[in-house]
């Protein structure tokens, strides 16, 4: 489904503050797994889904999505295989357009849209069931700007625009890292229940490492642009906060957070 092969990246390339992100980095995700990936800052994590996405270009390796070499698409021509959610609510939505403008112009994703309106009629009848299982009452607010919601509504809906068009690959970049911890669990539920009802793959960036451990089928370490640990099935769903802690000294205080 996914394949990085050898991937490498280096930021400022020869100047002073250069930065080795990735350091040929071979990666293989199967078809529906969900994979948590975590380590401490700077360890590659976002660069990673950042080439996987076409933001950044590899200066050496190969991304392949669904058997498609993408290695050299920018970013918007892998935008109909891929859906991503930020950390930072704002950014997956548009503040000024209404809940399904917003869903609409998801929806459309990688798609020829032409000179048609912006919200069809007949796509109503997909918005509202579909906003009906957050349990948030969206489905009733349909014409409502998306800059009135709280971010955890907001964060909602960014998960159902990301998924709505069924992505090839669903990319999570720490989406709940700016929620308090009762908002944050409801958003992660969820992700959950969205991801298995479509059958999703998914990788998911996050620093709690509870839920690193908690959800999903497997579970990648980075440190240094290199993954120092690939573990799933069993041997991750046995896993401990303590036990990751002990065995791969991994020190950063915010990764410690639970």
């Amino acid at each position: 489904m996914l394949e990085l092969e050898g991937v490498a990246k280096i930021f400022n390339r020869g100047g002073i503050d250069e930065k080795v992100a990735l350091q040929h980095l071979n990666l293989k995700v199967e078809k529906g797994e969900f994979i948590t990936i975590i380590g401490s800052n700077g360890a590659g994590k976002t660069t990673l889904l950042n080439v996987i996405t076409g933001s950044v270009l590899v200066d050496d390796g190969n991304v392949v999505i669904d058997g498609l070499d993408v290695t050299h698409l920018p970013e918007f021509k892998r935008g109909r295989l891929i859906g991503r959610v930020f950390q930072n609510p704002l950014m997956g939505t548009a503040s000024e357009m209404t809940i399904e403008e917003n869903l609409s112009m998801a929806l459309m994703r990688g798609k020829r849209r032409g000179l048609r309106k912006g919200v069809a009629k007949n796509h109503r009848s997909i918005y509202q069931p579909v906003l009906q299982t957050l349990g948030l009452g969206l489905e009733g607010r349909l014409i409502d700007r998306v800059g009135l919601l709280s971010g955890g509504q907001r964060q909602s809906l960014a998960i159902l625009m990301a998924t709505l068009a069924l992505p090839k690959l669903l990319l999570l970049d720490e989406h709940t890292a700016s929620l308090d911890p009762k908002t944050a669990t409801v958003v992660m539920d969820l992700t959950e229940r969205v991801i298995k009802r479509n059958g999703l793959t998914t990788l998911m960036v996050t620093h709690n490492m509870e839920q690193a451990i908690r959800y999903g089928n497997r579970l990648v370490m980075m440190h240094e642009g290199e993954i120092i640990l690939d573990v799933s099935g069993e041997e991750k769903s046995k896993l401990t906060i303590p036990e990751l802690i002990q065995r791969f000294g991994v020190v950063d205080e915010k990764l410690l957070l639970v």
